[in-house]
Formats: C-alpha cells, sequence, structure tokens
C-alpha cells in the first residue's frame, strides 16, 4: 500500500525545493519575524505576514533542510518552533528544517494490525537498551517478534528538557528526541519493526506540558485556560474563545504521527484531563480527522488512557465531521450521552489493581478500593472491568458505567505498565515482590483472557532491574519535582522513606536500564517457558 498522501503539517516549517513556508499562530502578537542562525549566530530575519485567524506565515526562498531557526514575537527574545520537527541543542535552542519527504521509506506493503491482534510490548527507549535509542532497539525487535508480541508502544518521545526523561515532560510536541537520535533514527525503527510484521504505537501527551521549556504562552495566551484547572495547573484551551487553533495544533500532531513517522496508532494519556465541554469533544474530532486522512485498508489504532471507566470513549461517533472541516465548539453545551469518541480501545486498570490486590495483600492508596477476591477479579474479567457504577470503598463519587456493547480487545489489560511500576516508590516489578510460580500464573491469566494484554518491557523474564522515575531538570526544578512527587503518593508509606531514589540522579536511570543478558540465566529463564 503506497503510505503517501495528501495530507502536510500545516503549522511549521515546510520546505521545497526552493525555500521554506514557515507558518505559527500568535493571535496575541502584532508583529512575528523567523530568525535564522548560521553555526550558532543570527544570520538573518524575515517578517512573516499576517493571516486570518491569528496565524503569521511567509515563504522564505534559498532556505534549505538543515537550516536552524526560531521566531521572534513583538520583538521579545527568540523561542523555538511551537511545530519544530527537531531540536536538535534541546528544547531551549533553536529548532531544525526538516524535510519528511527526504526519507524513502520501504514498508508500502504495510498495513498496521487491526485491534484484536494487537499483543502489545510498552518500552521505554532510553532503558530498553544500554545505548538507550532508537537505532540500537532495531536489534531487539526479532526477540520481541519471537514472543509472540506483534506491537511496541513507545513512551512518550517528543523533546524533553535534559538528557533522560519518562517522556511526560515533553514540550516540543512534534519533535522526536534528540538523546535517542532524532527524527530520521524513529523512522528507522519504524520501518524495521514493519518489516518484521511489528506495527508501533506511540504514546502522546496532550493534556499538559511539562514546567521546562514551554514557550506556547509567548506565542498566544489563548493555549490554556483558567476555566478549567488539571493536576498541572491551567488545562488547555479546548472549548473557550479562539480554542480552533489550540484543537487544531493537537489534531495535526496526531495526523503527524500518522503520516511521516508511519505509525500504527497512539495510545493518549491521561485524557481524563481533557477538559472540554464543547459540542464535540476534541477525542472525537480527532479520532474523525485522523482516518479521513487515511488510505482505505490502513489499520490505526486510538487508544485512550482515562480513569472514569468510560465507554463514551470506544462507541462509535453520531455525527463525525467531514474530511477537513472544523466542527463547531460551543462552550458549556456538553457532548449527547449517546455519542461516542471514536475511539478503538481503553486502559482498563481495574484488572491490574484486583491482580496486584489478589496476590500481594497491597491495600495502600487507591489499592484500598479493590478486594483481589476470586469473585471480584472474576466480575472484572467478565465485564472489562470493576467498577460499572460502585462506590469506592473510600467514599467518593459513584464511578464507572457498564460496558455493554463493548468488544473484549476494547479494554487494554495489564500486570504491569510504566505506571504501576514506576510510580511505586523503589519502582520494584510485581515479580520482584511474589514468588515467580504465582507470577507465571498472573501471566497466564492476562494472556489467556479475552482482552488486549499489554507487556511492560522486561517483563516476559521477571527482570531483575526496577523502572524507577527520572528527570533530569535543573536544580531547583528537580527539588520541586521531587517533592512534589512524595506529596502526590503520599498514601503510599514508600514514599515516606528517605531512600527514595533521587529522580535527578543519573544512578536512579541506570538502574532502570534492562539487562537482556540476563534471560539466559536462573530464575528468568524459567519465567519464558
Amino acid at each position: 500500500m503506497n503510505q503517501q498522501s495528501t495530507w502536510s503539517l500545516p503549522i511549521g516549517a515546510q520546505p521545497d525545493a526552493n525555500g521554506v513556508h514557515f507558518r505559527v499562530w500568535a493571535n496575541d502578537a502584532s508583529h512575528v519575524e523567523v530568525v535564522l542562525y548560521h553555526d550558532g549566530y543570527e544570520s538573518g530575519m524575515v517578517p512573516l505576514e499576517p493571516q486570518a485567524g491569528g496565524y503569521f506565515a511567509s515563504y522564505v526562498p534559498q532556505v534549505r533542510p538543515g537550516a536552524r531557526y526560531m521566531y521572534r514575537v513583538d520583538g521579545r527574545a527568540p523561542r523555538p518552533d511551537p511545530a519544530a520537527r527537531y531540536q536538535p541543542d534541546g528544547v531551549h535552542g533553536a529548532s531544525q528544517v526538516i524535510d519528511p519527504a527526504a526519507f524513502v521509506w520501504a514498508d508500502d506493503g504495510w498495513r498496521g494490525r487491526p485491534l484484536d491482534d494487537l499483543v502489545l510490548y510498552e518500552l521505554h527507549v532510553g532503558t530498553a537498551t544500554d545505548a538507550g535509542t532508537f537505532d540500537a532497539l532495531i536489534a531487539r525487535l526479532d526477540d520481541l517478534r519471537d514472543l509472540g508480541v506483534t506491537a511496541i508502544e513507545l513512551m512518550p518521545v517528543a523533546d524533553f528538557p535534559g538528557e533522560r526523561n519518562w517522556g511526560y515532560d515533553g514540550v516540543s510536541l512534534f519533535a522526536p528526541s534528540r538523546t535517542y537520535g532524532g527524527p530520521d533514527a524513529l523512522r528507522r525503527l519504524v520501518e524495521a519493526a514493519h518489516a518484521r510484521g511489528l506495527a508501533v504505537l506511540l504514546d502522546v501527551v496532550y493534556n499538559h506540558l511539562g514546567p521546562d521549556g514551554n514557550y506556547l504562552r509567548e506565542f498566544s495566551r489563548d493555549y490554556f485556560t483558567e476555566r478549567h484547572s488539571t493536576p498541572w495547573g491551567d488545562a488547555f484551551n479546548l472549548d473557550g474563545p479562539n480554542s480552533a487553533p489550540v484543537r487544531a495544533f493537537f489534531i495535526a500532531n496526531a495526523c503527524y504521527w500518522a503520516h511521516e513517522y508511519h505509525l500504527d496508532g497512539l495510545r493518549l494519556d491521561a485524557t481524563h484531563a481533557l477538559r472540554d465541554d464543547s459540542a464535540t469533544h476534541l477525542l472525537q474530532e480527532m479520532a474523525a480527522a485522523v482516518r479521513a486522512t487515511l488510505p482505505a485498508g490502513r489499520n490505526f489504532v486510538l487508544i485512550a488512557e482515562n480513569e472514569a471507566n468510560d465507554p463514551t470513549l470506544v462507541r462509535p461517533a453520531a455525527v463525525e465531521p467531514a474530511a477537513g472541516q472544523q466542527a463547531e465548539h460551543t462552550a458549556g453545551q456538553p457532548p449527547e450521552a449517546a455519542a461516542g469518541y471514536g475511539f478503538d480501545a481503553v486502559w482498563a486498570d481495574d484488572f491490574h489493581h484486583q491482580v496486584r490486590v489478589a496476590l500481594t495483600g497491597e491495600r495502600e492508596g487507591y489499592y484500598a478500593d479493590y478486594s483481589g477476591s476470586a469473585a471480584d477479579l472474576a466480575a472484572t474479567i467478565r465485564q472489562g472491568w470493576f467498577y460499572i457504577g460502585q462506590q469506592p470503598a473510600d467514599g467518593g463519587a459513584p464511578r464507572g458505567q457498564p460496558t455493554g456493547g463493548t468488544q473484549p480487545p476494547q479494554f487494554v489489560f495489564c500486570i504491569q505498565n510504566h505506571d504501576q511500576v514506576g510510580n511505586r516508590a523503589l519502582g520494584e516489578r510485581l515479580s520482584h515482590q511474589i514468588g515467580l510460580d504465582a507470577y507465571r500464573a498472573a501471566s497466564l491469566l492476562l494472556l489467556l483472557s479475552p482482552y488486549t494484554p499489554l507487556l511492560f518491557m522486561g517483563q516476559e523474564w521477571a527482570a531483575s532491574t526496577p523502572f524507577q522515575y527520572f528527570t533530569d531538570h535543573h536544580e531547583e526544578l528537580g527539588r520541586l519535582v521531587t517533592q512534589g512527587r512524595r506529596a502526590e503518593f503520599a498514601r503510599f508509606v514508600g514514599f515516606a522513606s528517605e531512600t527514595v531514589p533521587d529522580p535527578q540522579a543519573r544512578d536512579t536511570f541506570v538502574r532502570s536500564k534492562l539487562r537482556w543478558d540476563e534471560r539466559a540465566r536462573a530464575p528468568h529463564a524459567r519465567a519464558t517457558r
């Protein structure tokens, strides 16, 4: 199948044979300039012309792929392009013009994998191999294919501050991280995976940006709104005045990964934090828009993380916007109850929680809402999730809705994932807490259930290495992040200990790297048999 389409990124820097077309949204600005750089020094400046809707754009001849640039808004300090395809010097440095057509793909026969064919393998690029790069990961694809995995799911790769991060502090949403190898290295990984019959999904974060390197407000105050809040601060403006370009920004990002990187799907982080009272929720519009740009017969899977146990996410959309059209958004008007968002699947964490409580007896934090009893575990497996309207043990509001009409592959089940391992005080895996026989039994239950299984990297051999929380922020921010993390998980006793690894320490990152060679040694070899 020919992967090429007529879709092109509507913002950012678009090169052709003679120059580059620059376009950015800055509706607060009176004037915007693109600043060009050579050898780290400013070499030129070109004013951008105002366009309708608060955009600024100009075609600049003789600029070539590889050129460095930034935008200067109303004479202030130059800032990176919010839609930069690459940030070679980090999220504070100049953006680089990238020609997406320069990479010659060899996967024209690839159509992706349908939802009911997915066995997901979640991994963090930086810790999955010693080198921690896209190219280094290619050497492990045969192992994953032989294991029976049909798709790898990459934790977020959008560039982030510093040299190491889980990816949820990303700020350059269109720029594959330089620490992992950058744009063409990601393309090589995707192409190599497709050659082995493996799909590639990407975890993306649309509910917030990281605290360091987030320059969106310098382009427009309307990127964010005080009408809604999230655990990370003000929410993105998805339903207020001037929200259409903000919505378009995220929809363009989703389409970008599908087209310029041939990805086979996206997992959207914490969609419950996408606060949107529009008549058409962003998720519904995004699902329709992405699929409208794809060729017939191509599988592209959209998976939502959502703590609400709401089947609306995976119901078909009642009305989908036509290709290329923007749906109307009316603040304060909720979507119809019967209308779905048209996503393919949703993470269903109740199964994980019941299994962990059953095997470990742990009842701290949110585990207090689960009994781990055989009856409750059976109910979870039968329904897709446990909470379908009951009141949690902590006395909170009733949670969840019945799952009638959904199909088993629409629920992603796991016994480990990055959150449920990495958000523990010491980053210990389930296999570190229970015996190998019980661990193998839990793995068997996961894989024999009718639901879409997700494995977390190293799970198949009961890896000895933890997966701990790590960052590389500047000193003051790093201290605040460490304090905030301990406050967030204060309900878990382990976070009160001074032995909790320092996220800022490089050793915390290094400890989390997989040791693939231990697969052949006891007791790990027994875990895979």
